[in-house]
């Protein structure tokens, strides 16, 4: 059972993780904050996870901070392992035993740049996928008998590259998409010498603060604001943010329910309809639900998100044309609606979208709302 000294203590330790992280890397947002903070604190309970989830680091070019955050990263992680042109013998070699390490693989986009890369790293990016789930071992033939052996996979990996990573690869990580600082945004620099100690130290507090807690943590199933594949890898950070407390249990699923709908909205195949119903739906939040919406505001909403695509979809941003194209292939359409002021003009219903969020951009649950606002189960009653 947690004691509150031990639940207070990790609020601080989180607390200091961050504002590490904040001092020496200019972060796309306190979501990626949170995130990164979550995922290092859970390497140090990897025994108890069923999944060990990836941080993919990802950024458009060179310069974006990518390399930084990855030093601050290996600083505090459990028992790191730096790959960076390690074969994937050696590595599943590392890994073998019950307690793996944390693999970190710097420049990863050059395993899979070229259709050559791919090829030559693809056993890499199987293990790295097959890493994500416990109980997935690799077979081997090995000693001089020439005998088969199984050699286990499971271990959290963070991995940073220019550019997406491989679909399978990004699809099983939590993702910080990089960007280079603005004119305004300062940093700290990074010395190795005179700045590890003290990330040597939050290391060792994490460690010392969790590692007790790893049959509570085994046990705890917490409520998720997500499912299937996405749920399995935030599942680790938020058992570590409610074994946390304070306020980290709220942070982690926001954080988790806006990355991901992010990061639905950026697949390949459908990405962009479903980013755009993400954006609806929050257009309309954003002015109390209303049961109709101007087509106009509709559209001055999502072309001022400048997160999202839509300002450079054409010369003008998204057009009420263009909006019609996309919502199509839902059977979604503008019409001339009336509104509350007596006016009347193109827009659409709020209830016209609701199947539709459900089935493509599902919001959180109801459980998700409940552990956000403090009242959920809390960790310390679990035996």
């Amino acid at each position: 059972m947690a004691s509150p000294t031990s639940l207070s203590e990790g609020v601080q330790i989180l607390d200091d993780l961050r504002a590490q992280l904040k001092r020496y890397v200019a972060m796309p947002s306190e979501e990626a904050v949170t995130a990164v903070a979550l995922w290092v604190a859970a390497t140090h309970l990897q025994r108890a996870w069923q999944h060990a989830p990836r941080l993919a680091i990802v950024a458009p070019e060179k310069r974006c901070g990518k390399s930084r955050l990855l030093d601050v990263v290996t600083e505090t992680v459990y028992n790191r392992l730096i790959t960076v042109n390690a074969s994937a013998a050696a590595i599943f070699r590392s890994i073998d035993g019950d307690d793996p390490p944390t693999l970190l693989v710097d420049e990863a986009d050059t395993m899979f740049s070229t259709t050559k890369a791919a090829e030559k790293n693809e056993e890499v990016r199987g293990l790295i996928n097959a890493g994500h789930q416990r109980g997935r071992p690799t077979l081997r033939v090995s000693g001089p008998e020439h005998q088969v052996r199984e050699f286990p996979t499971f271990a959290m990996a963070a991995l940073a590259g220019i550019g997406d990573l491989p679909d399978t690869i990004m699809d099983r990580a939590a993702v910080i998409r990089m960007r280079r600082r603005a004119a305004g945004e300062k940093v700290a620099s990074f010395r190795t010498g005179r700045d590890t100690p003290a990330l040597n130290a939050i290391r060792d507090r994490l460690r010392a603060w969790l590692q007790p807690l790893y049959e509570l943590a085994m046990e705890m199933e917490p409520p998720m604001p997500v499912e299937d594949r996405a749920a399995d890898t935030w599942e680790p950070l938020v058992i570590v943010a409610d074994l946390a407390g304070g306020d980290w249990p709220a942070l982690a699923r926001s954080a988790c329910r806006t990355m991901t709908d992010y990061k639905a909205g950026q697949d390949e195949e459908g990405g962009l309809r479903t980013r755009l119903l993400v954006g609806i739906r929050r257009a309309f939040a954003a002015v109390g639900d209303p049961a109709v919406l101007s087509t106009k505001h509709l559209l001055e909403s999502l072309n001022a998100d400048r997160e999202a695509p839509w300002a450079e979809y054409g010369a003008n941003g998204l057009t009420p044309r263009g909006l019609q194209l996309l919502l199509k292939p839902y059977g979604i359409g503008s019409a001339n609606r009336r509104f509350p002021e007596g006016t009347q003009a193109k827009g659409f219903a709020r209830n016209q979208f609701l199947d539709t969020w459900a089935r493509y951009c599902p919001e959180p649950k109801a459980a998700d709302a409940l552990a956000s606002s403090g009242d959920g189960p809390a960790p310390s009653t679990a035996a």
